[in-house]
């Protein structure tokens, strides 16, 4: 089923909350569709946005253009073995009824992931992560359709070019293939990944397993970030910078408690204690404002425009500049 919107608003559409106008949106539910879809588009014409919850999303402007929205949610095992089960989801599929049905089914390797919003299609997109886990660590392939041809094309994990926050997906020569499915190959049995973040901590005394690690892990994120139905945010906003071992020693004389994890090119930085030690957490300019519990938040307190948020996103990035000498990036994606 086709669902076309002119004029479409956009504010329910992004978990920012932001107020704006797409020249039309197509909603599909099958491949089928979204080959219809391609078919009708003039892509020499129209500018095109492939979008998932918007939970990623900072709109800055109207977008005047053409956005796909995929509702396909469908799931299917490809393979079972005795060790394993790799499993195909529609990229419409909501990214945590995913993780619930794995554990559910007392499948290991997506539960650190847990309650992270957004789709299924977006985790490949953005190679979503938390708590030690990302998604490329349990994507064995990704399903797409260009397009500039309207074929289908089948990516293996090595393919997807996957790094921090990122893919071949993000790159522009690469923005015309549509996630349309993920296989995700997890585990029948495996260890649980307990040392990252305060997950030990919350647990006690408790004995760990795959349904408690989950709602573990979604107490923490919801003592630590906004519901993004009760507060505009589209999550973490900054990514977590890296930064080489030299530069971090020489933080660390005057920072002595510095935080960082030790990565493959040099140490990764907590964004939320750089912006902290700048002074902004839980400061507010207008209606766009730094969350006061989770610092790496920014936030819509009700009537905010995208660039009000972008103007409070280059104040701290200046500051944290000047402070540190690091840069810190957006996660969020602009439009």
């Amino acid at each position: 089923m086709i669902n076309k919107i002119n004029n479409c608003e956009m504010k329910q559409r992004n978990t920012f909350g932001i107020s704006a106008k797409c020249k039309t949106l197509f909603e599909y539910d099958s491949i089928e569709d979204l080959e219809k879809i391609i078919e009708s588009i003039d892509l020499k014409k129209d500018k095109i946005f492939n979008i998932g919850s918007g939970s990623n999303l900072l709109f800055t402007k109207d977008f005047d253009g053409i956005m796909l929205h995929s509702k396909i949610n469908d799931i299917q095992i490809e393979e079972r073995t005795n060790e394993s089960v790799l499993i195909k989801v529609g990229a419409g599929m909501i990214w945590d009824d995913f993780v619930a049905l794995t554990v559910d089914n007392a499948l290991y390797g997506a539960e650190n992931l847990s309650l992270i919003p957004g789709t299924v299609g977006a985790s490949a997109v953005q190679n979503i992560g938390a708590y030690g886990v990302e998604a490329k660590d349990i994507i064995e392939k990704v399903y797409c359709i260009d397009l500039l041809t309207n074929k289908k094309i089948v990516l293996a994990n090595k393919d997807c070019q996957f790094g921090y926050r990122d893919s071949i997906f993000k790159h522009q020569k690469n923005t015309f293939l549509i996630v349309t499915h993920v296989s995700f190959r997890l585990q029948i049995n495996s260890e649980l990944k307990l040392d990252y973040g305060t997950i030990r901590q919350e647990l006690g005394d408790q004995t760990p397993s795959l349904s408690l690690v989950r709602k573990t892990i979604i107490k923490i994120r919801e003592t630590k970030l906004p519901d993004p139905k009760k507060l505009g945010s589209a999550g973490s906003f900054f990514k977590n910078p890296i930064i080489s071992t030299a530069h971090y020693e020489c933080l660390k004389k005057q920072y002595e408690n510095i935080p960082s994890y030790e990565v493959e090119n040099g140490r990764k930085i907590p964004a939320a204690w750089l912006i902290e030690q700048c002074g902004w957490k839980g400061k507010r300019v207008s209606d766009a404002g730094v969350h006061p519990i989770q610092p790496l938040v920014l936030v819509n307190y009700g009537n905010a425009n995208g660039k009000e948020i972008v103007e409070l996103a280059q104040s701290i990035q200046q500051d944290v500049q000047t402070k540190f000498n690091i840069t810190i990036e957006p996660e969020a994606i602009f439009i």
